[in-house]
């Protein structure tokens, strides 16, 4: 070697074989699946490195991240007070009803609601006035980037791609029920009200096969219901997402106010902020407005919990809003990413395009989710944020996963899937009773076939071993 020549890297070690049954059972996913995988130990310990420094698309393992940074920046044990719906009157003489929503994602029109109820700011309209004039949807609280880069649009007319908005109510969800008949006639096919219904679908023989086809067009209000449903078949309630979730909050509020005795005589209409960089609705300086009353919803905490565990995609997006006062995308990914940087993780380790994981932009590494893990348990709210992940054959996406293994009851993780695309991220307690961190992803599976029982046999297989 020449004088002032650098020495020659030394090429990293060879990763050391997984512990028998982790091969096999990984070689069990379908054909043409890329996985990686990292166990560690409470130590940082690898146990098994499988790529884990290939980026992967995550899934709703994005909501580990989402829900980590809210915990670690925002007070999630008190009362909501931010984040409640108002109701605020315009005017005198038939004033216009201003319904404005602050990110909250609890809202509920039921008819057995017993806490954040849209009914209690119509009952305080109505003791304020008998007659209005337009009720208004005001989601100007956010910007209005209803949908994450990156998210398929065929997803849209579902609650797993739902609108998201400043003024959510219902999860930005409308139930549709089908119900048969007799055999050649046309299914029942009811909403509220909400959407326009073609239904030509019928009534099938006792027997034959459900083949029920509900379809929207983005951004229309006309639902195309075809196919057939044995007769005999049990209703089908099928809940459909929701385009402009602020104009059907305000639409339901109508409801609500003639039903609590308000006559209205005008307009179902939306404010919405742009999405470019604008002042806040309510600049430092200006008067405040009137509110006539307002919610304050529980805890941050309750509703993180059923994020992770139900992975309730429209609730982590909400949640990303919040992180900031802005309530733009782009600022709540700064927290996020301030947050992993805490926690030692850095770019290209990452990108995310949304706050769920129902974008394909989204890309993480299995050192980057477990660097995570690891270091959310030295933090003091590390506890509280793993209760809220769904447990191995107990609850939450993983009710029915890990059910008669030594891993029931015993490993806590995030799930998730998405085309192509598995992921299951968390904790696990091993054979010998200590604590193992873990990232699991698999990409790329043809014909969107399912890795995950791959994935679970080769935890236990690591679990066994340890």
């Amino acid at each position: 070697m020449l004088a002032g020549q650098a020495a020659p890297a030394a090429a990293p070690p060879a990763p050391s074989p997984p512990p028998p049954g982790v091969a096999e059972a990984l070689a069990k996913a379908p054909p043409g699946t890329r996985i990686g995988l990292l166990v560690v130990d409470a130590d940082g310990r690898e146990i098994v490195a499988i790529r884990p420094d290939e980026r992967f698309i995550p899934a709703s393992n994005t909501k580990l991240f989402t829900t980590a940074a809210a915990f670690a920046t925002l007070d999630v044990a008190a009362p909501d007070t931010r984040g409640g719906a108002t109701v605020r009157l315009e005017g005198t003489e038939r004033p216009t009803v201003i319904l404005a929503g602050h990110g909250d994602a609890r809202l509920s029109s039921a008819p057995d609601c017993r806490v954040d109820c849209l009914s209690t700011l119509a009952t305080a309209v109505a003791q304020r006035t008998r007659i209005v004039g337009d009720v208004v949807g005001d989601d100007t609280a956010f910007p209005d980037e209803r949908w994450p880069q990156g998210m398929s649009w065929n997803n849209m007319d579902s609650v797993y791609g739902t609108g998201v908005s400043a003024l959510t109510l219902d999860d930005n969800a409308v139930p549709l029920t089908v119900v048969t008949t007799t055999p050649g006639s046309p299914l029942t096919v009811t909403g509220d009200g909400y959407f326009q219904i073609d239904n030509s679908a019928t009534t099938g023989p006792a027997g034959s096969a459900r083949r029920l086809t509900v379809e929207r067009i983005p951004g229309s209000d006309r639902l195309h219901v075809s196919g057939s449903v044995p007769t005999g078949h049990a209703p089908i309630v099928i809940p459909l997402g929701i385009d402009d979730p602020a104009h059907h909050a305000a639409w339901r509020f109508a409801q609500l106010l003639r039903a609590a005795g308000v006559t209205v005589t005008g307009r179902i209409i939306v404010r919405h902020r742009p999405p470019a960089p604008a002042a806040m609705p309510q600049e430092v300086g200006a008067p405040p407005l009137p509110v006539l009353a307002g919610l304050t919803p529980p805890p941050l905490a309750e509703d993180i919990q059923r994020t992770n565990k139900m992975s309730q995609n429209l609730h982590g997006e909400l949640l990303l809003r919040r992180l900031t006062r802005s309530g733009t995308v782009a600022d709540g990914h700064a927290v996020v990413t301030a947050t992993l940087a805490r926690a030692g993780v850095a770019t290209p380790a990452f990108d995310f395009a949304d706050g769920a994981g129902m974008s394909n932009y989204n890309r993480v590494t299995p050192r980057a989710t477990v660097a995570l893990l690891r270091w959310a348990m030295t933090q003091p709210w590390g506890a509280a944020w793993r209760a809220t992940l769904p447990i191995a054959a107990t609850d939450g996406t993983l009710m029915r996963r890990f059910v008669g293994t030594p891993l029931a009851g015993r490993l806590s993780a995030k799930t998730g899937t998405l085309n192509a695309a598995n992921a299951l991220s968390g904790y696990l307690t091993a054979a010998s009773g200590q604590t193992l961190i873990f990232s699991a992803y698999a990409n790329d599976m043809a014909g969107d076939a399912s890795a995950t029982a791959a994935i679970d046999a080769a935890l236990v297989a690591v679990a066994a071993a340890n």
